[in-house]
């Protein structure tokens, strides 16, 4: 490669992986200071090949003329240096960092013939089958997920999924995704079934929660559509709210649960603002476990029985349960790891009825 100058105006923007419609403010003052440091990839043809970003940057500074390293390969090598620039520079939407990734792979193994390929099947692995893959991926250095890796940061094994999710899925599946109704996750199961079958199960996973969405496509493999349809039918569908809290609730009960047994504590400037956010959550909790029935559950001397910290009081510990016939003892300042867990527990088992 040679570099040279070209006129702004000779070069083409013909290739479809080019991204012009980003953001290039903060690049344009980093040319404005220091100049291009990296020239533009072009072809024989003045085809922009890698780029796009500083071609828009310097188009917006007024520049005539820039510098550009001209690239003398066939096509698929200017096709694979378009995809590289785009994998390792631009942001990306998930379904355009797939569509790259795989079509970054086809070319790959199309010019190294004697690299690993990657392996596009779907099977089920035993935990010695998986064993065995795992360490196969680990001697791989040459595929084109290795390397990838290597440019992109991403691990084999997401580069080896995305690639999955786009030459396994069907257009149908591969528009849901586009529109925004099916997620990476639920696509990884859909992907097990044919092209046909998947078109035919889409409507009955789209809604359902990423487990639901297995156990339909478990039976589609099983018994086809019908059975799929079946096994929907037992589904009893979660409200989109429901399916949002239930990851919140966990992380906010482990780490709660951390702050009284590692008695942690924060005088700093949002202390009033946390302690008036736990007892709205407090309100809220009490009135939802009562619209479920959950309150009567709840011992006498449980949670919803202690009286309610003021804002700016420091979080109190729950109170360890009595022990029978015990004999009088100082007051301890530590909190009881196996009390707080036992509260936590109670929490857990009565409020966390949501999703994530």
């Amino acid at each position: 490669m040679n570099i040279t100058t070209r006129k702004l105006s000779d070069i083409q923007l013909n290739s479809s992986y080019l991204r012009l419609d980003t953001d290039v403010s903060a690049l344009m003052e980093s040319i404005r200071s220091v100049g291009l440091l990296h020239p533009l990839t072009v072809n024989a043809s003045n085809e922009l090949l890698a780029g796009a970003r500083r071609f828009q940057a310097v188009s917006e500074l007024g520049w005539d003329e820039v510098p550009v390293q001209v690239v003398e390969q066939d096509a698929l090598v200017q096709e694979l240096i378009s995809i590289d620039e785009n994998l390792v520079r631009a942001p990306l939407t998930s379904i355009e960092l797939e569509q790259s990734l795989n079509r970054g792979r086809e070319i790959y193994e199309q010019l190294n013939p004697t690299a690993n390929k990657v392996d596009l099947s779907i099977e089920e692995l035993s935990t010695e089958e998986r064993a065995a893959l795992r360490e196969r991926e680990d001697r791989d250095l040459n595929s084109f997920a290795a390397v990838t890796s290597g440019k992109t940061g991403l691990s084999k094994a997401v580069i080896k999924s995305a690639i999955k999710r786009d030459e396994l899925a069907s257009e149908a599946v591969k528009k849901a995704r586009s529109d925004g109704e099916l997620d990476a996750t639920k696509t990884n199961e859909i992907i097990k079934l044919d092209a046909e079958l998947q078109a035919e199960v889409l409507p009955l996973v789209a809604d359902k929660t990423s487990k639901e969405a297995r156990r339909i496509v478990a039976a589609a493999k099983q018994g086809g559509l019908e059975a799929a349809r079946a096994e929907a039918e037992t589904v009893v569908p979660m409200p989109r709210e429901y399916r949002q809290i239930l990851s919140p609730v966990k992380r906010v009960n482990r780490t709660m649960t951390r702050i009284l047994v590692e008695n942690l504590n924060y005088d700093g400037p949002e202390r009033a603002a946390i302690h008036g956010e736990l007892l709205k959550l407090w309100d809220t909790l009490e009135r939802y476990l009562d619209r479920a029935g959950l309150l009567e559950d709840i011992p006498e001397d449980g949670a919803s029985e202690r009286a309610k910290p003021s804002a700016s009081a420091a979080p109190a510990a729950p109170a360890a349960p009595a022990a029978p016939a015990a004999p009088a003892a100082p007051a301890q300042e530590h909190v009881s790891p196996n009390a707080v867990t036992g509260d936590g527990d109670t929490h857990a088992e009565h409020g966390a009825e949501a999703s994530a």
